[in-house]
């Protein structure tokens, strides 16, 4: 099993940057991938970003596309989410998940259902 724990979160104004932090702890001698989900007031958890465990392969969300960047340092067992040009619409509960996955470069997780792990969540909010 796998632990994650969130940090970095907090208040930005619009335009600006912020970096999200998530702590992996347990089976992390495992090959999984780890991702980003956010939920926002009012509607469903959705997926923002995912990397593979050697972190060759990136996937995003559209709305996030050139503005967010997943990275991983396994030596550290951490995952971060740089994002940039923040807008109003990005707040949100960022949650980190995990997928145990069979291959080094699969991505995931990209679905809720297919998370093996979730950590508590980090509140970002972007003021106009």
């Amino acid at each position: 099993q796998l632990q994650l724990a969130e940090s970095g979160g907090g208040l930005v104004q619009a335009g600006g940057s912020l970096r999200i932090s998530c702590l992996v702890s347990g089976d992390t001698y495992r090959t999984y991938g780890t991702g980003w989900f956010r939920l926002a007031p009012g509607k469903e958890r959705e997926f923002v970003a995912a990397i593979s465990w050697n972190g060759a392969r990136t996937y995003y969300t559209d709305s996030v596309k050139g503005r967010f960047t997943i990275s991983r340092d396994n030596d550290k067992n951490t995952v971060h989410l740089q994002m940039n040009s923040l807008k109003p619409e990005d707040t949100a509960v960022y949650y980190c998940a995990a997928a145990f996955t069979g291959a080094p470069v699969w991505i995931a997780p990209l679905a809720t259902n297919a998370v093996d792990a979730w950590g508590q969540g980090t509140l970002v909010t972007v003021s106009s």
